[in-house]
């Protein structure tokens, strides 16, 4: 198993040993002793698994008094995945992570509490995708930040995504001001 870090030493991309034959294959998803000796220390206490169809975009999505620190993986298809540093004060504020995460990949991607999250589908098929969070999800205490925004400079692999009304719907970064957490 091998932790890359990526251009925010913060965010992780974790690539497993697959092992594999004629049967199939075998991985490891999560070793709390392998992945705390590698940054990913904090309890996961919530797994979530959506599906989503070709096209489609979920996110940038957060929580302010509960922030989640998420460990995401894609079972079926292929998704970009994305993680954008938005903790007034940090070196890496407004910066962001991409990382394609797929079925044949096998790939995780870590994002840490204060970061907002979202991902696209990539290519003609579904993708299902499976996290653990390290917290709870809070719908009062979510917010949101809006998918092409200038600030943030996201190179989406898709022009033209469908978008939930929540997320068509989100403020830009600059609107949340002092909401935001901080570093």
């Amino acid at each position: 198993m091998e932790f890359r870090s990526t251009e925010i030493a913060e965010v992780i991309e974790v690539i497993p040993t697959v092992y594999g034959d004629h049967r199939g294959f075998f991985l490891e998803t999560w070793h709390a002793e392998r992945y705390a000796e590698n940054g990913i220390a904090l309890p996961f206490v919530q797994d979530n698994h959506s599906k989503s169809s070709p096209g489609i975009l979920r996110g940038l999505h957060a929580q302010l008094a509960r922030p989640q620190g998420k460990l995401v993986r894609c079972l079926e298809g292929a998704i970009f995945d994305v993680a954008a540093d938005v903790r007034r004060g940090s070196p890496t504020f407004g910066q962001w992570v991409g990382r394609t995460l797929s079925a044949e990949n096998h790939h995780q991607l870590w994002v840490p509490p204060g970061f907002v999250h979202g991902f696209c589908v990539l290519g003609d098929a579904p993708a299902q995708v499976a996290y653990k969070c390290t917290d709870l999800y809070d719908q009062a205490d979510e917010y949101g930040v809006r998918w092409d925004d200038p600030d943030l400079g996201i190179e989406w692999p898709i022009d033209d995504p469908t978008l939930s009304a929540k997320d068509a719907a989100a403020p830009l970064l600059a609107e949340h001001g002092e909401r935001l957490p901080a570093y």
